[in-house]
């Protein structure tokens, strides 16, 4: 088959699953390779971007197209390949997972607040959600705080653990921000005392009403040693999590995370689960005190997109994500 020209953008790559995108220079500049699929035809070929700029390359390398044989096998993370669906929340859906124990987490481009009653769709949001979830998760596995994450698949997609999630979500506040500071009358920005955490009971027709440690070992939720172990693991990762965000120049203000059991013979145990993202943390820059985080959508405050990039690029990552904008990527 007659070679071609190809110009391409990553988020098409993207589109289709694919994470494999090989670097290489061509006339001192950086170029990369993605592969992507179509599905008229089922052809697989190869197509350059220009890594480095917004702009289209002015000679894009020359590559020929072949056919090659895909089996919907090929690759459990391959978002064109029908799998079979566990879950879906407002963030993320659950797939089933290539081995036994095993889900494929996809991070959506949906932003929802207020228990969904406002909606969008940001594009990229998920990419770079999973990016830095995947940072935090493995850094935390590192240093002993057990979760679910395996090893991200491609721009959105993660391997995980499969848990059985506990019915709670565990908010931990440094700052006066958010429900608290109506609830308590309290100025936002306010250092709290000490680092407090709440639980909610996940229920959204509740509206994920708060909840005491009473509640949750008389309804069995979680029993008083789960609760004991989510306590310790919640002020750990609040310590991790205050002097990773410090060292780049952002103020942890806030989070929440989740928890889930994983059954090992006759015995379970809690480990973190869900993720650690701008969705799920209210970051504020040292500085100046600008919002980072989901409370950009929550208030109309704009730049959303450019808000969690920076969260990104500050932590390290942005090397091998494609450029982010608001709106999209290219």
């Amino acid at each position: 088959m007659a070679a071609r020209n190809a110009v391409y953008s990553p988020l098409d790559g993207e589109r289709n699953g694919l994470n494999s995108k090989l670097p290489f220079k061509r006339n001192g500049m950086d170029i990369c390779i993605t592969p992507c699929v179509r599905l008229k035809g089922v052809r697989s070929y190869l197509q350059a971007v220009d890594s480095g700029s917004r702009r289209p390359l002015r000679r894009a390398a020359r590559f020929s197209f072949s056919r090659l044989p895909l089996s919907p096998r090929s690759g459990p993370h391959l978002m064109n390949t029908k799998r079979n669906k566990i879950y879906e929340g407002k963030a993320k859906i659950l797939y089933e997972g290539p081995e036994p124990g095993t889900l494929i987490q996809y991070f959506k481009d949906d932003a929802t607040a207020f228990n969904g009653e406002k909606k969008a769709q940001l594009e990229g949001k998920g990419v770079i959600n999973n990016r830095i979830s995947e940072f935090v998760m493995s850094r935390l596995n590192q240093i002993g705080v057990t979760n679910h994450f395996i090893k991200r698949l491609n721009l959105r997609e993660q391997l995980i653990r499969e848990v059985e999630i506990i019915p709670l979500e565990v908010v931990v506040r440094n700052i006066a921000a958010g429900s608290i500071a109506k609830r308590l009358g309290l100025e936002e920005g306010t250092p709290l005392p000490r680092s407090i955490i709440e639980f909610y009971y996940k229920k959204d027709e509740l509206n994920d009403p708060m909840i005491s440690e009473e509640h949750i070992t008389a309804f069995n939720w979680a029993t008083t040693q789960e609760l004991d172990d989510i306590l310790a693991t919640a002020i750990r990762v609040n310590d991790f999590l205050s002097g990773l965000f410090t060292a780049v120049g952002i103020t942890l203000v806030d989070f929440k995370i989740e928890f889930g059991r994983i059954y090992e013979n006759d015995f379970s145990r809690v480990i973190l689960a869900d993720e650690i993202s701008p969705d799920s943390c209210r970051l504020w820059d040292t500085a100046t005190g600008e919002k980072l985080d989901k409370d950009r959508f929550r208030r109309d405050m704009g730049n959303v997109i450019e808000s969690y990039t920076e969260v990104a690029r500050r932590l390290g990552i942005m090397k091998d994500m494609p450029t982010v904008i608001q709106g999209g990527l290219h």
